[in-house]
């Protein structure tokens, strides 16, 4: 029956799409985040909804199609908020995510498209017992994270911390360095982790891959999660890590615990903002001082004109062939590496 059924990237730990399970409704109190759940799509007219599947793929489903994702909480200060703890008793529910984090929108922006609409169906069961995205994952023996890490901030999402963070990672491959890609905060979603693949990186790695539909829980119960991925990323002795921090450190996504357990290997900080005036607010708000500032603002010659005005900070235009060439020197300088060589080609991402 699991043959039946798109899976979404929520499951991509799992071995859901391989092996056989049931499906079975439950009482609502025992409902927890990471459970994995069964939704059969609802949407309205007849009109298709994206979602992405285990391997990343973007797909179309249809009304009538069922979709196995994971209970969770998101809030998304550019695109919807909402929870499972907010599903009654209908069974009415939505894919916050693409990547299949199910829950009720609370509050949506207008730029939004339409949520994938969905009918509870039941939970993901084996042997009468539920399955929950932690049951996939193996607790890794303790391993010191002393891995040199650039670390992307953002004033908000969809500013530009992803891009950037491409950008660098095939910067780092062309001076001959092991580098992972990470996304240690924010909802799952695999395309950006996928995309730093892409990129170059030799191993890619995000909260998921702890058992967490997203990074919104209780500070203390993430803190121990962070420790978790750190050990599992330095057990693949990268010579750098290029993190980052979804959303922004302040939001709920506990970007801050992030910033708190990585700041001994912290060696490059970049701000990317969609607004200079966030920037300005980020330095002020976070107490930082970053190495470089990125992202949507510095897109223009205006946009670093005033940046760098307004903060005396370096800012530079990622895609751009001169401004690559002073990132590598600011990568040589703070990763204290021979220069970074430049490839022939140019960087095209």
């Amino acid at each position: 029956m699991y043959k039946h059924y798109f899976f979404t990237s929520m499951t991509r730990i799992s071995d859901l799409a391989t092996q056989p399970f049931d499906v079975q409704p439950i009482p609502r109190e025992k409902w927890a985040t990471g459970d994995y759940v069964v939704g059969e799509m609802i949407s309205p007219l007849g009109q298709p909804a994206i979602i992405e599947l285990s391997n990343g793929r973007m797909v179309e489903v249809f009304t009538g199609d069922k979709i196995v994702g994971a209970f969770g909480i998101r809030r998304a200060t550019l695109e919807a908020v909402g929870d499972w703890q907010h599903i009654n008793s209908d069974g009415y529910m939505e894919a916050l995510t693409e990547g299949g984090l199910f829950g009720k929108a609370t509050s949506v922006s207008f730029l939004l498209n339409n949520l994938p609409a969905m009918q509870y169906q039941g939970h993901i069961m084996r042997q009468n017992q539920k399955v929950c995205m932690k049951d996939f994952v193996s607790l890794s023996p303790p391993f010191p994270y002393t891995c040199p890490t650039i670390m992307m901030i953002g004033t908000s999402m969809s500013c530009g911390k992803t891009s950037t963070a491409k950008v660098i990672i095939r910067l780092l491959k062309q001076a001959g360095l092991k580098v992972v890609g990470a996304k240690l905060a924010g909802a799952g979603q695999y395309h950006d982790i996928l995309s730093m693949q892409d990129a170059g990186a030799d191993g890619i790695f995000d909260f998921v891959d702890v058992g967490l539909p997203s990074s919104v829980c209780p500070p203390q119960e993430f803190r121990s999660d962070v420790y978790q991925l750190l050990t599992k990323i330095a057990a693949e002795n990268p010579d750098v890590v290029v993190a980052e921090v979804g959303a922004s450190p302040f939001e709920p996504y506990n970007g801050e615990v992030v910033l708190e357990a990585m700041k001994e290997q912290i060696c490059c900080t970049v701000l990317c903002a969609g607004d200079p005036y966030a920037v300005v607010g980020a330095i002020h708000e976070f107490g930082l001082q970053p190495d470089l500032i990125s992202g949507i603002v510095t897109d223009t010659s205006a946009g670093v004109a005033l940046v760098e005005k307004l903060t005396g900070i370096k800012a530079i235009t990622i895609f751009n062939r001169e401004s690559q060439e002073q990132l590598r020197q600011i990568l040589t300088d703070k990763l204290s590496v021979k220069p970074l060589k430049q490839e022939q080609e140019q960087i095209l991402i």
